[in-house]
């Protein structure tokens, strides 16, 4: 069988060129376009749905299918299209040492690049040593990193696979994300009684801080956490403000315990609104749904059995972000979240290795090649 050689050169150009392109999250128009170009030269005609204009972004997912000689399910590869800000006007930095970096003023956009770029060339390796390959279903998500507004539109009933593996996490290759929480975010609007600062009034802002003192903040058990970051009120300091707005964010492995984690933060506003004598106005928004993994989980096992053919010592762990796997995972699609080689991801410190992204397309082939 001929050997599979991942072109090291052609990762620099890819790298450099992509990273280039302005995609932060809502504008991945140009990004779109060039990599249905990149998906075309591999075979694969890339369909845009349309999710833009239902979550008011300028590109819509990717997704298309490549047919391989390999009998079995198809695997379905992802990674994101978009980036954090500041993302305008990125400029890579290759050093010496195999490092990339931005010029320091915008992030790398490693973040989601270095997966995009592994399943890319991962695949033309595969191609170039003319080896039979599974089926597979590649799927670019626009928007994830407001919470996975991209994947969380797409029609996931036109997957065929039953193995998928989402590129987006921090570190070298080697490593597979087998649980992820359930993230959702609070608004509790506290409406009290305007008065001038002499008279009496219904204080929005001492009630909205009353239920906030009677919350447990922080780890709520070992697997939950509840967080009230955006606090607003007021308009003058000379008068008792009617409204105050408390803005908070819940995250557990356990989506029962987060549900009831948001229940009991109704309650505590509740009561302490009632006691006022103000209002309340109580909303919520779930972003991802907690997932977790076997290490015996086919998707899990399928992994481990590539790192160590490559000689890479597999490690299963958790993470308590989010990702498009957990949007995977809740439509029935068993997702293994993979790291990829991206480093201080979401600053402008934000870093990348030519060989973690070599590994990561030598990985990818290795996925598709197994029977």
């Amino acid at each position: 069988m001929a050997q599979i050689e991942i072109n090291e050169a052609r990762i620099r150009a890819e790298f450099g060129e992509l990273a280039r392109i302005d995609s932060e999250s809502f504008g991945e128009r140009e990004l779109a376009d060039r990599l249905k170009e990149k998906l075309a030269e591999l075979g694969i005609q890339a369909k845009e749905d349309d999710t833009a204009e239902k979550i008011g972004g300028n590109a819509g997912n990717l997704f298309g299918r490549l047919k391989g000689g390999l009998s079995g399910t198809p695997i379905l590869l992802s990674g994101h299209m978009d980036t954090v800000a500041p993302g305008i006007g990125k400029k890579p930095v290759f050093h010496e040492d195999g490092t990339i970096t931005s010029d320091g003023t915008t992030v790398l956009g490693a973040d989601d690049l270095t997966g995009v770029i592994a399943i890319l060339e991962g695949i033309r390796a595969v191609q170039d040593a003319g080896i039979p390959h599974r089926d597979i279903e590649i799927l670019f998500a626009a928007a994830e990193e407001p919470f996975t507004r991209g994947s969380s539109e797409f029609d996931f009933s036109q997957v065929k696979a039953r193995e998928s593996y989402v590129l987006d996490v921090t570190g070298p290759v080697g490593t597979a994300i087998l649980q992820a929480p359930t993230i959702l975010s609070f608004e509790a609007v506290v409406k009290g009684r305007a008065a001038h600062a002499g008279f009496e009034g219904i204080h929005a802002i001492q009630t909205a801080a009353r239920g906030i003192a009677a919350l447990r903040l922080g780890h709520v058990d070992e697997e939950t956490t509840l967080n009230v970051g955006l606090i607003s009120g007021g308009s003058v300091v000379n008068a008792v403000p009617e409204l105050c707005t408390c803005q908070g964010e819940i995250r557990s492995y356990s989506h029962e315990k987060a549900i009831e984690t948001l229940e009991d933060v109704r309650h505590v506003f509740e009561t302490a609104v009632r006691e006022a004598g103000a209002e309340l106005s109580f909303t919520h928004c779930l972003h991802v749904k907690a997932f977790h993994l076997e290490p015996d989980a086919p998707v899990a096992v399928h992994f481990a059995d590539a790192c160590r053919t490559l000689g890479i010592e597999p490690k299963f762990g958790s993470t308590f972000g989010g990702s498009d796997g957990n949007t995977m995972m809740q439509h029935g699609i068993p997702c293994a979240v993979l790291s990829c080689g991206m480093y201080e991801v979401h600053s402008v410190r934000e870093y990348a290795k030519i060989g973690d992204i070599v590994n990561g397309a030598r990985l990818i082939a290795e996925l598709i090649t197994q029977g």
